[in-house]
């Protein structure tokens, strides 16, 4: 089921998705999960079935923090389409299940540099990576440090504007994918590709995270899109390369949305 979401030509999917066990990173069960109602509740045992349904698990549901639905997590992973060999920056790596798939999806010779900023969390996912080869984790905040040249960086936390570090650290080819706040009730799945000209954007489909601790300040909008505005952007431009023009649907200080498809462009 997960290899279908993934819309993926990709066969290796549906073995790595099988290798590596959801179990093993949430601790022992029952478990909290949440389904379409947003409510949580406890699974009636602790057989692993229950984990293998379309389904969020609380890492700590005090503060909302779950692994995500399997799902879309496979849909982003078939849109940003991790190769061997790749180097890939997880920002908000949880207890570090997906940070595992995108590990076993750059072997061989690929590494994966996961920011955890919970410090529980960070300890959990240290202990249940330690099998899987290629991969650094940090109890930091992604969003305040130089993050290392990476050819995919994955945001598992709601963004109001990607720092602009992050857009910086991307290769050329490179691929982000984020879960953008843009503005109070729309959330958007977009994935960036840095081309010669500029940064691609593709809305892919809804999607809201719990905030990004340092990159979730809407008082940062200069102007925010409307919902259907969200959903036309096309390419993403720091302001120090091009100023805001009557293409922008949300505009930030350091950078830019806009409807300008780069994709049409030879």
């Amino acid at each position: 089921m997960m290899a279908a979401a993934s819309a993926s030509a990709d066969e290796r999917l549906q073995r790595i998705f099988e290798l590596v066990p959801r179990e093993a990173f949430l601790g022992p069960g029952p478990w909290r999960i949440m389904a379409q109602n947003r409510r949580y509740f406890e699974t009636p045992s602790s057989d692993p079935a229950y984990l293998y349904q379309n389904v969020v698990v609380a890492l700590d549901a005090t503060k909302g923090i779950n692994n995500g639905e399997p799902f879309l997590h496979a849909a982003w992973i078939g849109a940003i389409a991790p190769m061997p060999g790749e180097t890939v920056v997880h920002v908000g790596a949880g207890t570090g299940y997906y940070t595992a798939l995108l590990s076993m999806l750059v072997l061989p010779n690929g590494h994966v540099h996961a920011f955890e900023l919970e410090e529980d969390l960070a300890r959990r996912a240290w202990e249940n990576l330690g099998p899987f080869e290629g991969v650094s984790l940090s109890n930091d905040d992604a969003t305040a440090m130089q993050l290392p040249k990476a050819d995919l960086i994955y945001v598992n936390a709601g963004v109001v504007a990607p720092p602009v570090s992050w857009l910086a650290a991307l290769r050329p080819g490179g691929r982000m994918i984020f879960p953008w706040q843009a503005n109070e009730s729309t959330g958007v799945a977009v994935l960036l590709i840095r081309s010669e000209t500029g940064f691609v954007a593709r809305p892919l489909m809804p999607s809201w995270f719990i905030p990004c601790v340092g990159a979730s300040d809407s008082s940062l909008r200069i102007k925010a899109p409307s919902p259907a505005e969200a959903w036309s952007v096309r390419s993403v431009w720091l302001t120090q390369d091009r100023l805001p023009d009557e293409t922008a649907v949300a505009i930030f200080p350091e950078m830019w949305l806009s409807t300008i498809d780069l994709s049409q462009k030879s």
